[in-house]
């Protein structure tokens, strides 16, 4: 049932949390009305740190990214711990959760998976100018939700010596997030049977500008460190397009690998996310373009029943096709990387291998696609919610 925002402001103090206000967005909520309650609550310091989160998460829902990052400093400055949902009975299991400032894609979406879990959800915001908090507030497991990024391994390390300290286990342990890392991924992935990681490496301006010269290296993909959800991303065919990428994209280091052409027989290009839950593989959806660079929302699946069908039958026959013909290759992966949480964006070649693009651990997972338009996609999330859930307890137990 959708959240009353006017209840969520007025009545009752808590955190609204991303999710509602997602929901809220698509729902046609008037956001502008309440981001002036927000404010006007943060205001009279009823709760302020509640209503300055929230607001960030509106901020990023609206596009506004450099506000809303300052909004979430000056949330942080208040509190660090926040209660995102409260288990409805005592056996309900304790989650705390560890994320880093950013926007909602710097962490694992937690509260999408979870959504109607008998789970009460804490997150703790770690990172620079951000103390450990002591003692540690109480749980029955940890989940790391943040990337393992350069700029986060000295937290990794804090958090490494921090947990050796207490007793609780721990889901996606911090010390394997970065080997998700482009160029550690294609590294660590390269002998795996029948996958094709293509080789990824680091080159920075000077040396990307110099490879302009070379015409047997094209072509290429090049995107700088850090980005996601395509910022940036290029397919570069020859050295004018190098150089013409340099002129307008900022950035002083980028990832480098040479471009595959993944393109079906019909001349489509289709990418499949997978979500790897303690090894086992849960498709999340098919996205079908002319475009090689695709993503679900470039895809336009809602525009086309013809894609939406094919999305629909591949999810139903996802465990005894696709995931029949690369459980070999995925439990390897599985097994790499050390994970017990990690989403795969990837595709079957025509000489069947499985074309990895990337593992992430804080990728979007969520069943906030129409429900009219996508009826099929409902049931499967709830299928990758109970396994997520399932994770965790099975975690907790020391299962």
């Amino acid at each position: 049932m959708l959240l009353d925002w006017r209840v969520a402001v007025e009545d009752d103090p808590q955190l609204i949390g991303c999710l509602p206000l997602l929901r809220m967005a698509n729902s046609g909520v008037d956001l502008q009305v309440l981001a002036g309650r927000l404010l006007e609550r943060a205001s009279r310091n009823d709760r302020a740190a509640e209503a300055l989160m929230d607001l960030a998460w509106l901020f990023l829902i609206t596009g506004k990214e450099e506000i809303a990052c300052s909004t979430q400093a000056l949330a942080l400055k208040l509190r660090q711990l926040y209660r995102l949902s409260t288990g409805s009975s005592d056996r309900s299991l304790r989650l705390l959760v560890i994320m880093t400032p950013g926007d909602y894609l710097a962490n694992t979406p937690v509260e999408c998976l979870l959504e109607g879990a008998d789970v009460t959800l804490d997150v703790l915001f770690l990172g620079p100018g951000l103390p450990f908090p002591e003692p540690w507030p109480g749980h029955d497991v940890i989940f790391m939700a943040f990337r393992g990024t350069e700029e986060h391994r000295p937290l990794i390390q804090q958090l490494e010596e921090r947990l050796t300290r207490q007793p609780r286990p721990v889901v996606n342990a911090p010390g394997r997030l970065p080997l998700l890392a482009r160029d550690e991924l294609s590294a660590l992935l390269a002998s795996v049977p029948g996958v094709l990681v293509p080789p990824t490496g680091r080159i920075d301006r000077p040396g990307l500008l110099a490879l302009a010269t070379q015409e047997a290296a094209f072509p290429i993909l090049v995107r700088p460190l850090g980005s996601h959800r395509g910022q940036d991303l290029a397919k570069l065919d020859d050295g004018p397009a190098v150089r013409q990428y340099l002129a307008s994209t900022p950035g002083e280091a980028f990832f480098l690998s040479r471009f595959i052409d993944y393109r079906s027989q019909d001349g489509m290009f289709r990418k499949v996310r997978i979500v790897l839950i303690g090894g086992h593989p849960y498709a999340v959806h098919l996205a079908i373009s002319g475009h090689w660079m695709v993503n679900y929302i470039n895809a336009h699946m809602e525009e086309s029943l013809e894609k939406r069908a094919e999305e629909a039958d591949f999810l139903a026959r996802f465990e005894k096709g696709f995931g029949l013909r690369h459980a070999t290759a995925l439990q390897a992966i599985h097994d790499r990387l050390g994970l017990d949480y990690v989403v795969s964006d990837c595709a079957e070649l025509p000489d069947g291998r499985l074309l990895l693009f990337e593992a992430d651990n804080a990728a979007m997972v969520h069943s906030n696609d129409h429900a009219e338009v996508f009826p099929y996609k409902q049931a499967q999330m709830q299928k990758v919610f109970a396994a997520f859930r399932g994770l965790l307890s099975r975690a907790a137990v020391g299962g």
